[in-house]
């Protein structure tokens, strides 16, 4: 995305949604978020319009902007667009992989290995969409990249309302196997693998649990962010 106040303002509200930060059901004052980055509201507006699009974000008339609340059954077709979307990814995976793809793969794992040892949530729900969105990448296609996109911001918002702090996000070597199976050149183990992979970070969401109740969006854009 290029640097436009609309583009920083899109790029902030997903960040914090992929961080848990900013949770289902907050309202997305059209004056508070001028205030925060500094723009004017046709700004604001043309960013809100765009988190629309991704499904992320409901403009209700005559109430405003509010980050959306899927139901159980919403996040359950979710979790099943994925399966299937990412059963074709991880086939393209396994043929098309080059050695420098498998060294980035490798140094993904690195990285998520390092997050792990510092406990630090919000960095791991970003990583682990990170890794999905890189086999998207190097299954070089990118219509299924960009749906997987979408589907995958989706799902943050979905751990985000149900998801236990608690739960793990997936076990430690569930992204190194599929690495290995991709490896090995071994596509049915690979597709079985996200597979189960999905399957459990589906399993693990809380469905019917109440979301916290949250603070204002000055507390969820500290002012510093917001500018950087």
């Amino acid at each position: 995305m290029s640097e436009t106040p609309e583009n920083v303002l899109v790029e902030h509200v997903l960040d914090a949604i992929s961080d848990q930060r900013l949770r289902a059901g907050t309202k997305l004052g059209e004056q508070a978020l001028s205030d925060l980055f500094s723009c004017n509201r046709a700004h604001v507006r043309r960013a809100l319009a765009t988190l629309a699009a991704y499904q992320v974000v409901d403009l209700i008339p005559n109430r405003g902007a509010f980050v959306s609340t899927p139901s159980e059954d919403e996040a359950r077709d979710v979790f099943q667009a994925r399966r299937a979307i990412e059963a074709t990814i991880i086939r393209n995976v396994v043929r098309r992989a080059d050695e420098a793809d498998i060294e980035r793969l490798r140094a993904h794992l690195a990285t998520e290995d390092e997050i792990r040892q510092h406990n630090d949530r919000p960095k791991a729900i970003r990583a682990s969409r990170a890794f999905h969105m890189l086999l998207a990448r190097i299954g070089r296609n990118s219509v299924l990249e960009h749906y997987l996109a979408e589907l995958t911001m989706r799902t943050s918002l979905i751990i985000g309302l149900y998801g236990s702090k608690t739960a793990s996000l997936c076990s430690d070597d569930e992204h190194t196997r599929i690495v290995q199976s991709i490896i090995d050149r071994d596509e049915a183990r690979a597709q079985d693998m996200v597979d189960h992979h999905l399957r459990h970070i589906e399993g693990e969401i809380a469905f019917g649990d109440e979301a916290p109740r949250v603070g204002p969006l000055s507390m969820i854009f500290p002012p510093d962010r917001a500018t950087e």
